[in-house]
């Protein structure tokens, strides 16, 4: 026989208990959202994984930081900054000088979501490190995974 507490409690108070700790749908599926499955956590890691070696190769290696952040400053030149980097709020004179050329590459966590991403520093103003749009950063990391 049980002797738990929840059997000497009167059954609609009982009822009521069991009704607090269900959840709505909704709320099922938001969490049902956040919960990865291991090919997730595995595309996450390698992701990750790459990341590191990219900003260990580009502080370690002064030509191959120098080589991206050509290719990025021609990127930039031929699609444009918006297209590039994600330039929500930048004033006009650090878009002047991101299209100049004046920045420096870097893998530093985004600040929302705490997710390491490739970003371009402007020279002078460490704390406004720019994005640098997911399609673009892929491709800058598929050349640096065949090269490597």
């Amino acid at each position: 026989m049980s002797d738990s507490w929840l059997d000497r409690i009167p059954t609609t108070e009982r009822r009521r208990l069991r009704e607090r700790f269900r959840l709505s749908e909704a709320e099922y599926e938001r969490l049902r959202e956040k919960v990865k499955g291991p090919e997730d956590l595995e595309r996450e890691m390698e992701r990750n994984e790459l990341l590191a070696e990219l900003k260990f190769a580009m502080e370690s290696e002064p030509k191959l930081a120098e080589a991206l952040r050509a290719q990025v400053q021609e990127d930039i030149r031929q699609h444009g900054l918006p297209s590039v980097l994600h330039t929500l709020h930048l004033s006009g004179s650090l878009m002047q000088a991101l299209e100049k050329g004046d920045f420096t590459l870097s893998v530093q966590p985004d600040a929302k979501t705490s997710i390491d991403q490739l970003v371009v520093v402007p020279e002078g103003k460490v704390a406004e490190a720019v994005p640098v749009s997911a399609a673009f950063s892929e491709q800058y990391l598929g050349q640096f995974k065949k090269a490597d």
